[in-house]
């Protein structure tokens, strides 16, 4: 038989069979015949099967579409903690064909009130803890704007300090109302808008950020991948799912049977004994639960029933605390992600001769970012005044630039901050500063907004807290730049102790002075109970760059 022709070739292409619309939310079906039996939800006393959960689900769709008359394309919104109703949702919304727009709960009234009005939610779901937040954020409505209507989820583990009307529609009300078999709205195409994510504030005021259904589920089963998740894992919900959709894993351990554990609140104590009770083998979270594990007293503390993998991001790891929480027995993966990303993009991907470097080296290695995920097509670190890609030396700084199938559509009504983040040069820019290593691992350095510029030298504030993180004494540190009146400004450490734990300030800086240059110590420490902090973990730099701004400038610095 002779070769095809080349233009025989080309009439090869597109057709119904081969052009289904990709999407998370299907996972969910074939879950739903595998282990339809398998537990899939655990939350307190109360537990669901996948086959339990799929139906649900299937009726949250159908009373969305039939009796609340949500349309395609419609914003509902969610506000609520990693409670079942919050995780049914992450697919039953996506299958009337509305866009899921999850707030964080943590915020204020204003700017819940801003959100939902720029958003154009149709309908909002509320937790009961957020009822009284809910009720000011509507009240902050102008008068000729139509608020969404709002539909009340209960918590039978929960009290209700907000009475209502009896004959209000309900979330579960809502559940009853649905049809277990209704053919939920498959996306006509997978650049379909699927979710609308808030950006955390970390560095400006939130902007709206849009994915569809194709990037979900590039991000979803390359994570999975990424991670080594295997079938049927048990998952501690720890990260919000508020927060970029918990990283894709709603998703992600829906696709291979896992078992979702799911809290309201945690502290150490809580997440020892769900890990012991529930022979939890995952969770994602930010370095700040790693912290929160590794400083954990004794008698917060039970042992581990096997290893426990940790997924954790949002923040760069201090290597001290990867340590420390290595020791205790957890196995810790590192990676890189943006709400614009949803979900990993770049991870640490660890090499087995690593394994034989001693403690201190390995968890140096962990705290960097790493490499592109499966998935993600491209990654540099290019220097913003030529677009060239810096040297691999580690040391030359340049912004963190990304090109794959997870980057965001764009920035809802904001085509100016759109352009300006994905440029016409086939580039999104993260705003994230960072450095290449000769073995071609990135490692980020700050936030473009957070470097330090002292006497024209560029300091790090990753890299002094990093530093800060290995004194005894410290359980979280964020440095910040101060305005001098000699070098312009110098770094500013806000630190908050372990509890029992005792240091000055001046033993800081003496520390620092041992472990760092000259020109990187910083001028000032100033020790605080917490440091503020968004939902995720992230530490809000932004309230402490005002906070050191307003101690004004400080002299005398040039010794």
């Amino acid at each position: 038989m002779s070769p095809p022709s080349e233009k025989a070739m080309e009439r090869l292409g597109p057709n119904p069979a081969n052009s289904s619309a990709l999407t998370p939310i299907a996972f969910l079906d074939r879950t739903a015949t595998v282990y339809g039996d398998s537990t899939s939800i655990i939350y307190n006393s109360t537990t669901y099967t996948w086959s339990q959960t799929h139906r649900r689900c299937l009726r949250l769709a159908s009373a969305l579409s039939t009796h609340l008359r949500v349309s395609p394309g419609d914003v509902v919104s969610v506000l609520a903690p990693n409670i079942p109703a919050m995780y049914e949702m992450q697919f039953g919304v996506p299958m009337s064909g509305a866009v899921l727009n999850t707030i964080n709960i943590r915020l204020d009234a204003r700017t819940i009130s801003v959100l939902l009005r720029h958003s154009g939610s149709k309908l909002l779901f509320v937790d009961v803890g957020s009822r009284s937040l809910v009720n000011d954020a509507i009240r902050l409505f102008p008068s000729d704007h139509q608020p969404p209507r709002i539909i009340h989820i209960d918590d039978p583990y929960e009290e209700d300090h907000q009475p209502r009307d009896p004959n209000e529609l309900s979330y579960e009300n809502l559940i009853d109302l649905g049809d277990p078999e209704f053919q939920w709205r498959r996306p006509k195409s997978e650049w379909d808008p699927a979710i609308l994510n808030y950006t955390s504030g970390t560095t400006s005021a939130p902007k709206g950020v849009v994915h569809c259904h194709r990037g979900l589920f590039i991000i979803t089963v390359d994570s999975l991948i990424d991670w080594s998740v295997p079938k049927q894992p048990v998952y501690l919900w720890t990260l919000p799912m508020f927060h970029a959709n918990g990283w894709s894993f709603p998703w992600g351990i829906a696709a291979v049977g896992g078992t979702n554990v799911c809290l309201r609140r945690f502290d150490a104590a809580t997440i020892y004994t769900a890990i012991a009770t529930h022979k939890v083998t995952h969770m994602c979270g930010a370095p700040v639960v790693l912290n929160m594990l590794a400083n954990a007293p004794i008698s917060a503390r039970k042992p581990l029933p096997g290893r426990v993998e940790v997924l954790t991001a949002g923040a760069p790891p201090p290597a001290a605390v990867l340590h420390r929480a290595e020791v205790l027995g957890f196995s810790i993966s590192h990676g890189y992600g943006l709400t614009e990303t949803a979900g990993l993009a770049i991870s640490c991907a660890w090499k087995g001769e690593w394994n034989k470097l001693p403690a201190d080296e390995r968890a140096r290695l962990k705290a960097r970012q790493g490499v592109r995920t499966l998935a993600m097509a491209v990654i540099d670190v290019i220097d913003e005044s030529t677009g060239r890609s810096v040297p691999r030396d580690g040391s030359t700084l340049g912004e963190i630039v990304l090109r794959g199938g997870c980057i965001m559509l764009g920035y809802l009504k904001d085509e100016k901050a759109t352009a300006k983040t994905v440029k016409d040069d086939g580039w999104f820019y993260t705003g994230d500063v960072g450095v290449m290593h000769p073995d071609g691992y990135l490692e980020i350095r700050d936030r473009s907004k957070d470097v330090i510029i002292s006497g024209g030298e560029n300091i790090s504030s990753v890299e002094v807290e990093s530093v800060l993180y290995g004194h005894p004494a410290v359980n979280e540190a964020a440095v910040v730049a101060r305005p001098d009146e000699f070098w312009g400004e110098t770094p500013c450490a806000f630190v908050s102790l372990k509890e029992g734990a005792a240091a000055k300030e001046e033993e800081l800086v003496k520390y620092c002075r041992v472990k760092l240059p000259h020109y990187m110590v910083p001028k000032s420490v100033i020790l605080r109970d917490e440091l503020p902090k968004t939902s995720t973990g992230k530490i809000q730099k932004f309230v402490l760059r005002e906070a050191a701004k307003s101690l004004g400038p400080t002299r005398m610095s040039r010794i």
